[in-house]
């Protein structure tokens, strides 16, 4: 937050000019990913040792994004009950976590491998240079739930919510 409010102090933006895009130097994004960049939902981390949580974590060497998305599980029903994110990269990259972890919440796990970089993209309105950013929400979701499973298999020595165990 401290970074967000140097820079717009050095480009010289007011409390209502909040995003550089305002003074017509930099690229141009949509509202959404505005919204979710300057009011990022669910940002933070759980306890990574916690055997009800999730925790995927992807990059993109190419632009230097990194994305870590934690689900919490509930381990009787399977559904995500809570979710967080932490994202080191571009305005694209913060909106695209933030609205995976909204998405996610009250989920079924099967359920949210069905959401695909395509619909964050579409929702955000991304540009094509801004595509691998949904792409890594898709990546840092599928990463999330493949963590869960494997450390409900190891905890339990059996399988995860909603599997079956397999000799």
């Amino acid at each position: 937050m401290m970074i967000r409010q140097a820079a717009k102090k050095a480009l010289g933006l007011t409390s209502r000019q909040s995003t550089p895009c305002s003074v017509g130097i930099f690229r141009s994004y949509h509202e959404n990913v505005i919204d979710h960049y300057d009011n990022p939902r669910n940002v933070g981390s759980f306890d990574k040792n916690d055997p009800s949580v999730g925790t995927g974590l992807v990059g993109a060497p190419a632009c230097g994004d990194v994305m870590k998305l934690q689900i919490k599980v509930d381990e009787k029903t399977g559904e995500i009950v809570d979710a967080r994110f932490k994202t080191f990269g571009c305005g694209s990259a913060i909106a695209s976590s933030s609205v995976a972890t909204e998405w996610v919440k009250g989920k079924a796990m099967e359920e949210v491998l069905t959401i695909k970089n395509t619909e964050i993209a579409k929702h955000l309105s991304l540009p094509p240079v801004k595509l691998h950013c949904s792409m890594l929400a898709e990546d840092a979701i599928k990463a999330a739930v493949k963590d869960y499973k494997e450390k409900r298999v190891k905890t339990n020595g059996g399988a995860a919510v909603g599997e079956t165990a397999q000799a």
